[in-house]
């Protein structure tokens, strides 16, 4: 596993984690509501009035409603992200992260726009009478670009497990675990039943499921998050000062918190933006490609509420109910995940404002750092090291009280090889007192309200139901984009293998779930923008249309 998250992290670093990468997603996104005249706030009200059938014709093609689309279009943003993925963003680029999200949401308006309204142009009925579309169709279509459209729709369906399998249900397995004290592979194993229930009905019965789930569970998880908000009220307008004063300078350190840098939250910022709200991703149009209309531009104005409802409402609350509360920068005792641990030479206290500095250097990689990891030997007694010459940093912090054991209930005795800084021997498991990330976090978070302890049921059920319909969504993004590589008997066996990789994924390391998501949304972004910037006349000669005729 190792080997496979440096695998994953070392490609991250060339793609969404590189330098370039908010500046083309973030750039894309300028360029449009430049170019369409600020479609996200001209068209706002009017989207509103399309969602709620007003405009609708009978005869319209299509599988379902407006609302439909956009409801399953949301199941598939408002997951993990809006829970788990702010959290991680806070966590790592501090109160900044959430300043990028909104560009990265208010951009992303005008990108979904472009690339629903150009899926749903080139859509087509398949051999079932069902409608298929997405950036694959516009690709080879409006482009003749059909390699182009190949590699999309491959990128779609790794990214199906990648973003919409893997991440949601070990989020949803850690949440039952910490609450419920539930196996985390007994829920792997119920939640996969449940999911090959739903999807084996096709895009009909995921409408139907999801437009009940998206209102149920927004408003269940908003009731909770406004219970913690309103408890630490006074803690707001100081959060909200942080989002922007921080925002183009990075966030210092406080409490556990050892600061980020610009660049960390500006591109994490961006990164969680984009994998909660999946603007310019190409995801989303593959949803509202089955929408009933007689024209695409309809379409297109629906999905512009999708990054304000996910990103702008749902993940600014979470964001809120975190740093209000003030546990992002709090350390918990937790069981470190080797992926998030790292042994260092020398003994640093986060109360020393020097270490701190240095500590902050080496884990942002910004400038110089006498910081150097760990290699040697550590002798464990009763589960704790005679030496003191070293120091453990998980998830981004330093460690308090860590032990050594070998089992729950077993204390490790005898020495322990660090290579690298890395602990050698897999079967040891290491405890301590760190910052915590992730639906964890957000958890911890729930509980500092009016509702105490049972805030963390609120998380647990909100996860569940956020998580589970986003996974379902994502299985017809994957089931779209097999009909278009192989045709629609390839679509029974991808199922097969998404419900078994749903099960795998409840069990497995954290991080590295998460780093799996942001290698695969990287390589089906990047083709979807491309093709979007080559159609970009098409698209305005589209806009116009639709006006012309709307008024005629």
């Amino acid at each position: 596993m190792d080997v496979l998250n440096d695998f994953l992290l070392l490609l991250d670093s060339f793609l969404g984690s590189a330098a370039w990468f908010p500046y083309v997603l973030l750039g894309t996104g300028l360029f449009f509501t430049i170019y369409l005249g600020f479609p996200q706030i001209r068209y706002f009200k009017h989207a509103w009035k399309v969602v709620s059938g007003k405009y609708d014709r009978k005869g319209d093609e299509g599988d379902t409603s407006h609302f439909q689309a956009l409801a399953t279009a949301l199941s598939g943003t408002v997951g993990t992200g809006n829970i788990g993925g702010v959290a991680l963003a806070l966590h790592i680029g501090g109160p900044a992260a959430l300043f990028w999200m909104w560009m990265t949401a208010f951009m992303g308006m005008t990108t979904k726009f472009v690339e629903v309204t150009l899926s749903h142009k080139y859509r087509e009925k398949t051999s079932d009478g069902t409608m298929a579309g997405g950036p694959m169709y516009f690709m080879d279509k409006g482009l003749n670009m059909k390699w182009m459209g190949i590699l999309f729709a491959i990128a779609t369906v790794a990214s199906s497990f990648g973003t919409g399998n893997l991440p949601q249900i070990n989020n949803i397995a850690q949440a039952m675990n910490a609450t419920f004290d539930i196996p985390h592979a007994l829920t792997g194993g119920v939640m996969a039943v449940l999911l090959a229930l739903v999807i084996i009905g096709g895009i009909t019965r995921i409408a139907a499921v999801t437009s009940k789930l998206v209102p149920t569970m927004s408003v269940i998880y908003l009731v909770g998050a406004l219970s913690v908000i309103l408890y630490n009220i006074e803690n707001v307008i100081p959060s909200l000062v942080a989002i922007f004063s921080d925002a183009f300078t990075g966030s210092s350190a406080v409490g556990g918190f050892l600061g980020a840098s610009f660049a960390y939250a500006f591109n994490k910022g961006v990164g969680r933006g984009l994998f909660s709200n999946e603007a310019g991703q190409g995801s989303a149009p593959i949803a509202h490609a089955s929408a009933r209309a007689h024209e695409p531009v309809s379409e297109g104005m629906v999905s512009i509420l999708e990054p304000f409802i996910d990103t702008i409402i749902i993940c600014t609350i979470t964001g809120l109910v975190i740093m209000s509360s003030g546990v992002w920068t709090e350390k918990f005792e937790n069981q470190f995940q080797r992926s998030d641990m790292v042994f260092l030479q020398g003994n640093y206290s986060d109360a020393n404002t020097d270490h701190v500095r240095e500590l902050s250097s080496f884990i942002n990689g910004t400038g110089k750092s006498s910081v150097e990891p760990y290699n040697g030997r550590l002798q464990i007694i009763d589960g704790k090291a005679v030496q003191n010459d070293f120091t453990v940093i998980n998830a981004r912090s330093v460690a308090e009280d860590v032990h050594f054991d070998i089992s729950a209930i077993t204390q490790f005795n005898g020495f322990i090889e660090i290579k690298d800084g890395q602990l050698v021997d897999n079967r040891i498991l290491v405890s301590g007192k760190s910052l915590i990330h992730s639906a964890e976090l957000t958890t911890e978070a729930f509980t500092r309200g009016f509702l105490g302890d049972s805030g963390r049921y609120v998380v647990a059920i909100g996860l569940l139901l956020f998580a589970f319909s986003t996974a379902i969504a994502w299985s017809y993004y994957g089931d779209r984009a097999m009909t278009y590589l192989m045709g629609a008997k390839s679509v029974i066996g991808y199922r097969i293998v998404y419900v078994a990789g749903f099960f795998w994924a409840s069990f497995s390391d954290t991080t590295l779930i998460w780093n799996v998501a942001a290698v695969t949304i990287v390589i089906m972004t990047l083709p979807n923008l491309l093709g979007i910037l080559l159609l970009r006349k098409e698209m305005k000669q589209e806009v116009d249309k639709y006006w012309q005729e709307f008024k005629g």
